[in-house]
């Protein structure tokens, strides 16, 4: 659990945006964590449940639709135009190598992403919240370090 002792509990101040400890029983609160605590399940605790990332980095691979905000790539002058359809079953086929072993992310996105991020084989670098499309970015800082996500429309 928490590693704190009986009738501790940790709270999320509003006002500071951290957490600080408080007590039921006497209504005590602290900042730092009370007598008694086993400071190692403590911070393993906090690892896991509270502490989320301010910057992540992660690889990923793009198969743009004719349907997509861009639908340009790098490896040709005309507009893409496949559907949505098809981007996903190549994605899949693509997913399905990697499982396999028959190929890696990088590998794969070095040659078939339509983005510039295939020029360092997927891999987007160190971004923040707020620096990356909204619905990739609530999915990229979901994932724990080492998760691979599934396929993301």
């Amino acid at each position: 659990m928490s590693g704190l002792p009986p009738s501790w509990t940790i709270k999320i101040s509003k006002t500071h945006n951290r957490e600080y400890y408080y007590n039921s029983e006497t209504e005590e609160s602290s900042w730092e964590p009370p007598y008694g605590t086993d400071t190692e399940k403590l911070k393993q605790y906090l690892l896991s449940n509270l502490h989320k990332p301010e910057q992540i980095k992660c690889s990923h691979l793009l198969i743009k639709h004719r349907d997509s905000r861009r639908p340009k790539s790098w490896k040709s002058e005309e507009p893409i135009t496949r559907t949505k359809e098809e981007a996903i079953q190549i994605l899949k086929g693509y997913q399905q190598a990697i499982k396999e072993g028959t190929a890696t992310l990088s590998e794969i996105a070095a040659k078939e992403s339509d983005d510039s991020s295939h020029a360092k084989n997927g891999d987007l670098g160190w971004f923040t919240k707020g620096q990356m499309q909204p619905s990739f970015e609530k999915a990229a800082f979901a994932l724990q370090i080492g998760e691979v996500e599934n396929l993301f429309k």
